[in-house]
């Protein structure tokens, strides 16, 4: 349903994204990713390295690695998908936000939600 592709979205070390190899239909879970998770106050040592720009809230007291391909879905305003956390089971839950034609890129928010539209995080001076 999903594979990893270079993508003209990202201009990292790795250029990496996340693509749908098939149609995803709207609401459509398409990826479930494990969460690592620790407490809030261990990430000043987390902010000395890459992970950094990785790390998702996960709830009040606690932040997120995610597992999976989790990680390397790239932003967008106008997003294909969306996700959930999901406490219960410890994963960050991904589903088609819209229907997702194969070959496209599959793009979130960053922000957490779709409407967001404030700077991110690290375009903020």
């Amino acid at each position: 349903m999903i594979e990893i592709k270079k993508s003209p979205l990202s201009d990292g070390e790795f250029n990496r994204g996340v693509f749908a190899t098939c149609e995803i239909k709207k609401g459509e879970l398409l990826h479930e990713a494990p969460v690592i998770s620790y407490p809030n106050d261990q990430h000043q040592y987390i902010e000395k390295t890459l992970l950094a720009d990785y790390a998702f809230e996960y709830g009040i007291n606690h932040t997120a690695i995610l597992l999976g391909y989790g990680m390397l879905f790239n932003h967008s305003y106008e997003p294909n998908a969306i996700y959930e956390i999901n406490f219960d089971n410890h994963t960050f839950d991904f589903y088609a936000y819209r229907d997702i034609k194969a070959g496209d890129e599959i793009l979130i928010n960053y922000n957490g939600d779709v409407d967001d539209k404030e700077p991110l995080w690290f375009n903020k001076d």
